[in-house]
């Protein structure tokens, strides 16, 4: 166990990844920046048949991400996705304009 910013976590501190930068793209996909230094192309479309991320159905709900404390979140916060979920479930990305 271990304590950062005052909460108390299980397990080992390298076990917490967070997201550093969200960008969102067209069709619900969103390029993630994590921690770790990769960038993730993840699908927020499957989510949508859950009622509580049925409005990022919106572009206007949804481009309005933001990250806060390592986490994306959307309507200041009333929404979120853990980060470890979205690792887990994105896809390594490669810039063509590398």
């Amino acid at each position: 166990m271990f304590v950062k910013n005052g909460i108390a976590y299980a397990g080992n501190e390298a076990d917490i990844i967070e997201i550093e930068t969200a960008k969102p793209l067209d069709d619900l996909m969103m390029i993630l920046t994590f921690s770790t230094g990769e960038v993730r192309l993840y699908d927020v479309s499957p989510l949508l048949k859950y009622p509580a991320f049925a409005s990022l159905s919106d572009p206007k709900i949804f481009n309005a991400v933001e990250v806060d404390g390592g986490i994306v979140t959307w309507c200041n916060g009333e929404m979120d996705i853990a980060p470890e979920t979205m690792y887990r479930d994105s896809y390594p990305y490669i810039s063509d304009a590398m």
